[in-house]
């Protein structure tokens, strides 16, 4: 009896522990992202989860409170003053440029702790290029996709067609700063701008392919010297937990952010400004629609997760980057999403930082629509060699483009400076709608680059199953009964959950 007593002592245990073991994956409110030495398994997770104050599973705060809903009303506020009172409208847009500001405070520490803390915890150096290289090859495929797809939309919907402008009637003045910054932008200077001037110029600089560059080579360094770098490596988690508690501090803002940068949009460019060119907008929406629904939603289903649950996952994010017209504004909470997701802080560090300059699917869609809606508004017509010749400029010039608010636009100046065929002086007809398409080009973009990362988790065997499908809101997985080891030979009934 005592025995009998025992064993079901062990069994209720075991079970107990189990159900813990679980309950660190499925612990789902925003925010935090593990941070310990082993950010691959569960608990490694889980013990950054606790430090950014995150609810008990099954804890719900009311709708109201949530950030999601607070964003979305702040849209639509902002929206309302911007239409109804344009002026004041376009004098909350200092509201808008400080929560951006605030943000790309945070982003450089982000990139650096996640990547080289991610890179050490590896050791394996091979690994670390296994894993660029399954992500720069899966950038390539899809952003040549997205321009392709632009270039054949755009040629059976023409949306340019009819409006036959006169070229010497646009006022080539007005996008004259764009063709500068394009053409100061060519691949060598690209290139050599990855390395920063000192260790220390890509923080204060905030640019990000070069904390990228510096966060690589150190997480590689840690890796070599090995037992030596421990100390360093248990300060630099410990300082993620304080920056990630920081981000979590200024989503708080979002909302406030949100308002201002959408009160002046509608305020500065009013909603009238868009109807002569709604065939364009309407197409490109279109488009980019397709692409996230079709091509991501068949690329995430064949990997095991649904498109619709990872936009529903992503939500408050989306309407961050909807309210601000830059994904860089969510990078951060991104990234601590992902985490939480099941993809390793290893993936998550490498290829959503890169992802940000060489992942830019929106902004491929908007690069050869565009220029083909220029071409048929002037009655221009391309030849197929001249359009697969745009195709292959756009390839090029469209890789480091950052994800701030108006890289599209510089990278279609780049393109069309190159291919003579369409003239620079063009960019005036869309000048002013591209501020509206911004949003989708950005939406687009940060949605590519969520799906990239957790493809490449599990092109690495590495993306955590239970704790995807628990973020996700999917089934969560069965649990598998085992022999408890503690009990005896003869005891079939202590059993444990793996």
């Amino acid at each position: 009896m005592k025995d009998k007593k025992i064993t079901t002592k062990r069994r209720r245990l075991a079970s107990g522990d189990a159900t813990s073991r679980y309950s660190t994956q499925v612990s789902a409110s925003d925010g935090g992202v593990g941070s310990g030495p082993d950010h691959g398994t569960p608990a490694g997770r889980s013990s950054l989860l606790a430090v950014h104050g995150e609810a008990a599973p099954g804890v719900r705060k009311p709708f109201y409170l949530s950030l999601y809903f607070q964003v979305l009303t702040a849209i639509v506020l902002g929206g309302v003053i911007g239409h109804f009172w344009p002026e004041f409208g376009k004098d909350l847009k200092p509201l808008g440029d400080a929560f951006i500001k605030l943000v790309k405070m945070i982003i450089a520490p982000v990139i650096f702790i996640t990547i080289a803390t991610g890179i050490a915890g590896m050791r394996d150096l091979g690994r670390v290029g296994r894993v660029a290289a399954k992500a720069f090859g899966y950038f390539f495929v899809f952003s040549t996709l997205a321009l392709i797809i632009g270039l054949i939309i755009a040629n059976v919907v023409q949306p340019g067609r009819g409006l036959n402008i006169d070229p010497a009637t646009l006022n080539a003045g007005a996008v004259a700063q764009y063709a500068q910054a394009a053409h100061e932008t060519t691949i060598v200077g690209f290139l050599s701008g990855i390395i920063p001037t000192t260790l220390i110029s890509p923080f204060v600089e905030g640019n990000i392919l070069q904390t990228l560059f510096v966060s690589i080579l150190f997480g590689i360094a840690m890796a070599i010297v090995g037992d030596v770098a421990a100390p360093v490596q248990r300060a630099l988690e410990s300082l993620g937990q304080i920056v990630f508690k920081l981000v979590a501090i200024l989503m708080k803002a979002a909302p406030i952010g949100a308002f201002g940068a959408f009160a002046f949009t509608i305020g500065a460019y009013g909603i009238d400004s868009i109807a002569n060119l709604l065939a364009l907008i309407a197409t490109f929406y279109v488009t980019s629609l397709i692409f996230v629904l079709g091509v991501l939603g068949a690329v995430c289903w064949a990997n095991g997760f649904s498109i619709f649950r990872l936009i529903g996952y992503l939500k408050e994010e989306l309407l961050l980057v909807l309210g601000t017209s830059s994904s860089e504004a969510a990078l951060p909470s991104l990234m601590q999403k992902l985490e939480r997701a099941g993809a390793p802080k290893s993936v998550v560090g490498l290829v959503v930082p890169t992802g940000y300059s060489f992942n830019l699917d929106g902004t491929n869609i908007y690069m050869t629509m565009a220029a083909l809606f220029i071409a048929q508004a002037m009655n221009i017509e391309l030849t197929l060699w001249q359009q697969i010749s745009l195709l292959l400029v756009a390839m090029i010039s469209s890789k480091g483009a950052a994800g701030i608010t108006g890289a599209g636009f510089i990278t279609l100046a780049a393109t069309l400076a190159v291919v003579p065929d369409v003239p620079v002086a063009g960019m005036a007809l869309i000048l002013g709608i591209d501020r509206f398409m911004s949003e989708c080009r950005a939406l687009t973009n940060f949605v590519g680059n969520a799906v990239a990362t957790l493809v490449v988790a599990r092109w690495e065997g590495e993306l955590d199953r239970p704790a995807l499908h628990a973020a996700l809101g999917s089934p969560p997985p069965k649990l598998k009964a085992q022999p408890d080891p503690a009990a005896g030979p003869g005891d079939k009934d202590a059993l444990t959950a793996d």
